[in-house]
């Protein structure tokens, strides 16, 4: 018989699990304890629960918390795990079944941001991203978001977490919410929004959504401020394009604890000149943002390449000087799997052999 998962549960959930096999309702709040304050990998740890209890609780339901599979290095700390994880399969996703989505660690001085996935493979297709060229193969559940922060060997270290990995967190809004609630709430992680920046390329209603439901920040794939340029890049650029994901921020009120940020590769002599950063000037008049400028990791087969430094500095001091704050993303782990999409193709191309 399958299991069902207790990782990933809230609250009033977990308190529905205990009742309905004829546990008081207060079990709720002690497993709640048990699996996201002292992330127990079994039912038999929750020692202030009866042993008939644990038994009731085992013959149905699972902790569902699974270690990485592989793990990548990088001289300067970061560290890029492989996570095995079950998807859902939905009317427009691949069969269920074990695939591997991908975890990225990284250390930075005083903080350390972990960047987790929120799908496997993705439907964006984004020219220069290696996880669009996998195809989507399915959504992660609650339990398998959540499971990339519970298993991860540093969780203890953790000062930020950034739903930038593999897939796109607005596809799979139930879930993200889901688990951004348990990362949030006073039972579970009981972090501030503060510390979980979401990203989006913009998808329709579905953004308006998250911007109504959760506190977190927000980060928007920008990449060009030119609607058919973008296109080229962004196939989502049809459904909602920049210019509407624009007005539809304008709306919301970033000026106090949430943080808006948009998100942009710069690539070598495509989006990199000085009509590219006027745009960007007009298109953000008046928002209050910022502008994380990103260098391009090379992927296999993409004639795309990323720019000079010396273009990078003039593009930032050209955005700065016109009231965008704007900075230079530190590029981490270049001598490991650095971009999204290449350590889980690379098992999965393994696996196909």
């Amino acid at each position: 018989m399958n299991k069902k998962n207790l990782l990933g549960m809230t609250l009033p959930e977990l308190k529905q699990v205990a009742v309905s096999l004829g546990m008081p309702s207060f079990a709720g709040g002690q497993m709640a304890k048990w699996i996201y304050t002292q992330h127990v990998s079994s039912i038999d740890e929750m020692t202030n629960i009866s042993k008939a209890n644990r038994e009731k609780l085992n013959e149905h339901y699972q902790i569902g918390c699974a270690k990485p599979i592989d793990a990548q290095h990088s001289k300067d700390g970061t560290i890029k795990y492989l996570f095995p994880v079950v998807t859902t399969a939905g009317a427009d996703s691949a069969p269920a079944g074990t695939k591997f989505v991908e975890t990225v660690y990284i250390p930075e001085d005083d903080r350390a941001t972990l960047c987790v996935s929120c799908e496997v493979g993705c439907k964006m297709n984004c020219l220069f991203c290696q996880t669009g060229k996998q195809g989507f193969e399915g959504y992660l559940t609650a339990t398998d978001i959540l499971n990339q922060i519970y298993s991860l060997p540093e969780r203890d270290k953790l000062t930020n977490i950034v739903f930038m990995g593999q897939g796109e967190p607005m596809d799979n809004l139930d879930n993200v919410l889901r688990a951004t609630e348990i990362l949030t709430a006073s039972y579970g992680y009981a972090w501030s929004p503060k510390r979980i920046t979401v990203s989006s390329v913009g998808l329709k209603d579905k953004l308006k959504r998250f911007l109504e439901e959760s506190q977190c920040h927000v980060a928007i794939s920008l990449h060009s401020p030119l609607h058919e340029q973008r296109q080229e890049l962004m196939p989502a650029e049809r459904g909602m394009a920049i210019e509407d994901i624009v007005e539809l921020l304008r709306n919301y009120d970033f000026s106090h604890q949430r943080r808006l940020s948009f998100e942009y590769i710069v690539f070598g002599g495509l989006n990199d000149s000085k009509a590219h950063a006027q745009a960007i000037v007009r298109l953000l008049h008046g928002l209050e943002c910022r502008v994380n400028l990103i260098r391009f990791h090379q992927i296999p087969h993409v004639p795309l390449y990323g720019a000079s430094e010396e273009k990078m500095e003039s593009f930032r001091d050209y955005l700065t000087q016109h009231g965008i704050y704007t900075t230079i993303r530190a590029s981490r782990g270049q001598d490991i799997f650095a971009a999204c999409g290449l350590l889980s193709t690379a098992k999965k191309n393994a696996e196909s052999k």
